[in-house]
């Protein structure tokens, strides 16, 4: 069992950053994958960014591309989303994930991928 709270959302002007972080208690925190999803109002999820066990392997969704970075500190069993040069869109509840699946490699970027989900952090990106 991981339980996993993110926290650092908030309110930030366009072009602005924030960081976004996901604490996880639970045991072998370093053998889940870990991966950043997004929720707009109206809107279905979508995957943001994720990172292996081992942060040699990371992916990004084409619209973060360049703007955020994924990382994750094993030793304090926490995830990391910098996020920069926000724009308006970007705007959606942030939600931090875990997930063991063999299949992770091929489909990270499905949500069905993961076991467990955080309660999400705010994040409003004024135009």
């Amino acid at each position: 069992q991981v339980q996993l709270v993110e926290s650092g959302g908030g309110l930030v002007q366009a072009g602005g950053s924030l960081r976004l972080s996901c604490a996880a208690s639970g045991r072998n925190f370093m053998s889940y994958h870990m991966a950043w999803f997004r929720q707009a109002p109206g809107k279905e999820r979508e995957f943001v960014a994720t990172i292996n066990w081992s942060t040699i392997v990371t992916g990004y969704a084409d619209s973060v591309k360049g703007r955020f970075t994924i990382s994750r500190d094993n030793a304090k069993n926490t995830v990391y989303l910098q996020m920069n040069t926000l724009k308006p869109e970007d705007t959606a509840v942030y939600y931090c994930a875990a997930g063991r699946s063999a299949s992770w490699a091929t489909k990270f970027r499905l949500g069905d991928e993961y076991e467990y989900w955080g309660q999400g952090t705010q994040v409003t990106v004024s135009s």
